[in-house]
């Protein structure tokens, strides 16, 4: 069977569910629970029942999708929904989703009553390459991402690529920026094959590389105390365009392309705080734009942008820490970066997409 060893379990990959049925075996759990946003429900929750030979014995749990949804707000209304079905400590959450069911669903679980196992099934492209492996849960507070949140492990997580015909381009293009930084940070022969391939058609075994990466990462620092800090390449600036984003934009971004956004100007910032060459600066910033529509960083944004750089959690001191490249395929980790720099790097951006 394809599987991934992880921290405590195991990643499966193209299983059709099968692990799934001993782990919900009679009497080991007193209420199996499914949580899930509409969409999934609509499109993913057939394929999962499917697999399982039309498994009934589960209550669902259905909150509205989309990332304005990940707060405090809903799990409050989720841990009540807990409390009607009398789940108890010996309750099992099913996340079935994208990253914002994983990431929410998994924070729920861990807190419920001091915490009940849960089991990930991510169905988009990103959730299942980045959102639901490493133990991060999460929610946002005030637009800013993940600002609350536990390290939790789920009991196992499953990963079908079945899931993926349900989604439109604009997610999976969404998810491949996940892979594109895993390239950049680690593997570089990685990185330049993805290049040439078509991310509307994503091989599994391309899908398997990408969790082999983070989850290489997170096992060997899973508290984000070292070298995990480089899977927030892109992420400072791309964070932010995506917060400002969604409190300004009618049509917001996807997380993949505001992360699109901060891997170029975390890019530069590599190439002027770093060992990045022009050349691969030059690499990055050509076939990202390839791909990701352009998004405009309007000047009088750059002290919103810097506001929620501020408010980043992986700052420490005060200071804005970055997790920058010093070659394609190598990063460095709590780089300080001047505001000045900052503000010449989404400047940079700019001109390239003019």
């Amino acid at each position: 069977m394809n599987v991934i060893e992880s921290s405590g379990h195991h990643i499966h990959f193209e299983s059709e569910l099968a692990p799934l049925a001993n782990l919900i075996e009679a009497g080991k759990y007193s209420k199996v629970f499914v949580f899930t946003d509409r969409n999934t429900s609509e499109f993913c929750l057939p394929f999962f029942q499917e697999m399982l030979g039309d498994f009934t014995g589960f209550d669902l749990i259905e909150t509205d999708p989309g990332e304005e949804n990940k707060n405090i707000d809903f799990c409050i209304g989720i841990w009540k929904t807990l409390l009607d079905f009398e789940a108890d400590r010996k309750c099992l959450m099913i996340n079935l989703g994208g990253g914002v069911i994983t990431d929410m669903g998994g924070f729920i679980a861990s807190t419920y009553k001091r915490g009940i196992d849960f089991i990930n099934i991510p169905t988009t492209l990103l959730s299942q390459v980045d959102a639901s492996v490493g133990g991060k849960t999460g929610i946002d507070i005030d637009n800013v991402k993940n600002m609350v949140g536990t390290f939790s492990l789920p009991q196992a997580v499953f990963i079908e690529s079945s899931f993926l015909n349900t989604l439109p381009e604009r997610e999976l293009l969404s998810g491949f920026a996940e892979m594109i930084k895993h390239g950049l940070i680690v593997d570089g022969a990685y990185y330049h094959n993805l290049k040439s391939a078509d991310y509307k058609h994503i091989e599994p075994i391309a899908i398997r590389r990408s969790v082999e990466i983070k989850n290489e990462v997170v096992t060997e620092d899973p508290q984000e105390k070292g070298r995990r800090k480089i899977l927030n390449f892109g992420h400072t600036i791309g964070h932010a365009v995506e917060s400002y984003s969604l409190i300004n934009d009618k049509a917001p971004l996807t997380h993949g392309e505001a992360i699109a956004v901060g891997m170029i100007c975390e890019g530069y910032l590599s190439s002027t705080n770093n060992t990045l060459s022009e050349a691969e600066l030059e690499d990055i910033t050509k076939y990202i734009l390839s791909l990701y529509p352009a998004y405009e960083l309007k000047s009088k944004s750059f002290t919103d942008l810097l506001g929620f750089m501020q408010s980043d959690k992986k700052n420490e001191h005060g200071q804005i820490l970055f997790s920058l490249l010093n070659k394609i395929g190598a990063c460095d980790y709590n780089c300080i970066v001047t505001e000045k720099d900052i503000l010449e790097s989404l400047s940079y951006y700019n001109n390239q997409v003019k």
